[in-house]
């Protein structure tokens, strides 16, 4: 019978076991990857099984980590992510956290477009260190990025964004986050998208600010190719910042509509799906 070890289709002998498969393909296995979740008990081994076998401590090359990535999603999810284009508009609070998590996921390629540099007060919620300061946002973040994912396509705009080089910066982009703090530059950017690229999703943010409840930030459909997240009445103010927690919860709301896009599953109130 046919089963894939490390993304290879390899053909076994019927009833093989899964130790059986580690002695044979590799015994120095200490990770052993069934179906996308970690077992530790041997057991017999059906056609069309995935199988992942690591050695931990071993610094992967490209196809190691991939095979690696790939053991932890459901089959047929990582290709998608990987040939996917995202753009993300502002690399603070919402637009770091964002691309962190999509690198981690496997993302393939990412457009991240900033002006501003790393400041002393974004380390309490944006994914920068204290050396970094002083640094482009762009250039911070790419070199984080490359830390987690050496092998993810990176393309950084060191601009300001603008109703007129947004089309070109982020073009081929499949869904656009937007992550700005300002509403007139929300307001504008989804203006733009939406009038100017029709057949791009974007997910913005509105209402994130403080320590309020957790789940009163949800994610809503407002149009047919507009996601906005957050609870849409907590704005920053004088007692009211922005903090780690709260954002992360929306940036990772919106990490995760993405990731829904690309692979067109949307919930049931949602009629049109991603081709």
């Amino acid at each position: 019978m046919k089963i894939r070890i490390n993304e290879k289709i390899v053909d076994v002998e019927e009833n093989i076991t899964l130790f059986q498969v580690k002695s044979i393909f590799k015994p120095n296995a200490d990770v052993i990857v069934l179906n996308g979740f970690p077992v530790s008990e041997d057991v017999t081994l059906k056609e069309r099984d995935q199988v992942f076998l690591i050695k931990r401590g071993e610094l992967p090359d490209q196809q190691e980590l991939e095979f690696m990535m790939i053991a932890r999603h459901t089959p047929g999810v990582y290709e998608r992510l990987k040939n996917s284009k995202v753009g993300i508009a502002g690399l603070g609070g919402l637009g770091s956290n964002v691309a962190i998590a999509l690198a981690r996921v496997g993302v393939g390629n990412l457009i991240l477009a900033d002006f501003d540099v790393v400041e002393p007060s974004n380390l309490n919620r944006q994914q920068y260190f204290i050396h970094q300061i002083g640094l482009f946002k762009t250039e911070a973040l790419f070199d984080n990025l490359k830390k987690i994912n050496p092998f993810i396509n990176i393309i950084t705009h060191n601009v300001k964004l603008t109703s007129k080089n947004i089309p070109d910066i982020f073009v081929d982009c499949h869904v656009i986050v937007e992550a700005f703090d300002r509403a007139d530059m929300k307001t504008m950017l989804i203006h733009t998208v939406l009038e100017k690229m029709p057949d791009v999703f974007v997910v913005a943010a509105s209402g994130l600010a403080g320590y309020g409840p957790n789940n009163d930030i949800i994610t809503r459909r407002i149009a047919n190719k507009l996601f906005v997240v957050g609870d849409l009445v907590s704005e920053a103010r004088p007692g009211n910042g922005l903090m780690a927690p709260r954002v992360g919860i929306a940036a990772h709301h919106q990490a995760n509509q993405v990731l829904r896009i690309i692979l067109g599953e949307f919930d049931e109130f949602e009629n049109k799906k991603y081709e």
